[in-house]
């Protein structure tokens, strides 16, 4: 059996706590989260077909960040199907989650990290990006967040992009 990774083994700690302040849902929480990670480690030792594989840093905020994107989309039909307390679940997870995740960019910190990649992107390309070059902006962008190690919703990051090359 592979060691648990350090995120793992964090949860697993924050589950005990959880369960001793007598806090189900963010012990109920916690648990989701820990067998994501268990899931994808099995997915990834399957297809590698080794007996130990660990998942790396980035591989486990990927699956958090899954977790975070389907329980926005749940609070997005939740509302429209009215019902309130549905939504408030699943937005009380997300916050869960993103203890384990790295800060996320504000808008403001991420418009500038957008201008500045374009800005880079335009020496690149010879000229001044288009709405047609929103593959290789969005690429960009994508990239320098991952070099910098920060964090942004994938939606606020296009949408940006978008405004940014259209302007």
């Amino acid at each position: 059996m592979s060691e648990p990774s350090a995120l793992e083994s964090l949860i697993s700690q924050h589950i005990v706590a959880a369960m001793k302040a007598r806090d189900a849902d963010r012990a109920g929480t916690l648990r989701m989260v820990k067998a994501a990670l268990m899931n994808k480690t099995i997915e990834k030792r399957a297809a590698q077909r080794q007996i130990e594989a660990a998942l790396t840093q980035q591989e486990s905020e990927q699956v958090l960040t899954t977790m975070i994107k389907q329980r926005r989309e749940s609070i997005d039909q939740f509302t429209k199907g009215n019902r309130p307390d549905l939504a408030q679940k699943e937005a009380a997870e997300i916050v869960v989650i993103e203890e384990f995740l790295p800060k996320a960019l504000d808008e403001a910190g991420l418009a500038t990290l957008v201008s500045e990649t374009l800005a880079a992107l335009e020496s690149t390309l010879g000229h001044k990006p288009t709405p047609k070059d929103i593959g290789p902006a969005m690429k960009a962008v994508q990239a320098k967040l991952q070099a910098t190690g920060l964090r942004a919703d994938g939606r606020l990051v296009s949408d940006l992009v978008k405004k940014a090359l259209a302007a």
